[in-house]
């Protein structure tokens, strides 16, 4: 089986690539590959963060390369106070949050504008090639900003009620769709969406518990 991790950094994906041994590949920048014995055969694209990192990533390397499973992972933040830092997230919808207009103080959706669409899901899910594990799901929104005030955390959940946010995800949907290759999307909590407060992030955590799932997930495949 041929697995492509996509990680919009290194830091978030360096346990995994370090455990597997990955080497840079000679062809591409910003491409790592493994091929031990034991485990898929698996490769990690680190695409910068952000959609638009994401989507040109995604869309020079995978016309020109063949996968069975395409995996996005990362961290979020997380509108959901249910949700516990560190916490692993299997991603079921992803939405571009901020592609519309503003009609004064209303926000206009690309989809009421007539102009395209701004929701997206995987093309595929972890129970289609494992049983064995069973991840809490949530629906996601991506954004060019993250928030981190109390008045546009606030009209964002009104708005769209989303449990996670991240900088790429949608685009990495969007991008696999369009290509048609099988995907998932797997976040780690690391923080609440609050007003910014960076000692309350759990980034080390969520790191450490994505990684560790990642290890156990591609060796199940």
């Amino acid at each position: 089986m041929r697995i492509l991790i996509v990680a919009a950094t290194q830091p978030e994906v360096e346990p995994l690539m370090e455990t597997l041994g990955m080497n840079k590949d000679e062809d591409e920048a910003n491409l790592f590959t493994t091929r031990h014995a034991s485990i898929a055969n698996c490769s990690v694209l680190i695409t910068g963060v952000g959609m638009v990192p994401t989507a040109f990533a995604l869309a020079r390397h995978l016309p020109h390369n063949v996968y069975n499973l395409v995996i996005n992972l990362g961290i979020a933040g997380s509108f959901d106070k249910g949700l516990t830092l560190g916490e692993l997230i299997e991603i079921t919808e992803d939405t571009f949050a901020e592609l519309g207009a503003e009609d004064d103080k209303n926000f206009i959706s690309i989809e009421k504008l007539g102009f395209g669409a701004s929701i997206f899901r995987p093309t595929s899910s972890i129970s289609h090639f494992t049983k064995k594990v069973n991840l809490k799901q949530a629906k996601a929104i991506t954004v060019n900003m993250v928030h981190g005030n109390d008045d546009s955390i606030a009209a964002i959940v009104e708005r769209l009620n989303p449990q996670l946010e991240s900088m790429e995800g949608a685009a990495f949907f969007y991008a696999c769709r369009e290509l048609k290759v099988p995907c998932i999307q797997i976040r780690a909590v690391s923080n609440y969406v609050e007003k910014r407060n960076r000692d309350n992030w759990q980034i080390g955590l969520a790191v450490k518990n994505l990684n560790t799932f990642a290890v156990e997930l591609i060796n199940q495949l």
